[in-house]
């Protein structure tokens, strides 16, 4: 899985004018729970942007006053005017503790129905899981191979081992629609006849 590394500074002041400062120094606040205690720190926008800005589940290990943390990303605040990063949630993996996290689906295979001229819609990108820290992975893979013409396949189809997925079962994550070219060809065969 992969990992990124951010250097932090703790952070002792907290409240509008120290979190300003920290700004103005191109940091972001930021805190880490989940732990024995919250830890406040600051880090560099820099160092923050491939685990914010990327569509990956990564771990980062955030390293703050000679202590490194295991964590994921759990929320993030952007400002509203800017659209710069404004403040990062991080929660320390707990070897015995379930995480809820966010992870993304990686279809693999060719769909019976895309073959037959069908076109395939993604309807859901990524699944809320619940599990130990040992079992998160980059992604939850989805085989399509099977799906065919005006089929879906539901969160319920999905198979993940040791994850307890959070979604509603009913949800169709992925189907194959008729294109506008098989409806004119289905409905002109009749006709022939």
């Amino acid at each position: 899985m992969k990992t990124i590394t951010i250097e932090g500074q703790l952070r002792t002041e907290t409240g509008k004018k120290a979190t300003r400062q920290i700004r103005s120094q191109e940091m972001v606040p930021g805190v880490i729970y989940g732990g024995e205690k919250e830890i406040n720190f600051a880090a560099p926008v820099k160092s923050l942007k491939d685990l914010v800005y990327t569509a990956e589940f990564q771990i980062a290990e955030v390293k703050v006053d000679g202590k490194t943390y295991r964590c994921i990303l759990k929320d993030m605040q952007f400002d509203r005017v800017s659209d710069s990063l404004d403040h990062i949630d991080l929660l320390e993996l707990q070897e015995s503790k379930k995480v809820i996290a966010t992870l993304p689906l990686h279809f693999t295979g060719t769909s019976i129905g895309v073959k037959g001229g069908g076109k395939l819609v993604i309807k859901m990108k990524a699944l809320k899981v619940k599990t130990l820290p040992k079992y998160l992975r980059e992604f939850i893979e989805v085989d399509i191979t099977n799906l065919e013409l005006n089929g879906n396949i539901r969160v319920e189809d999905v198979k993940a081992e040791n994850m307890e997925i959070l979604n509603s079962p009913r949800i169709p994550i992925a189907s194959v629609v008729m294109t506008r070219q098989l409806k004119q060809e289905e409905a002109a065969a009749p006709a022939k006849k």
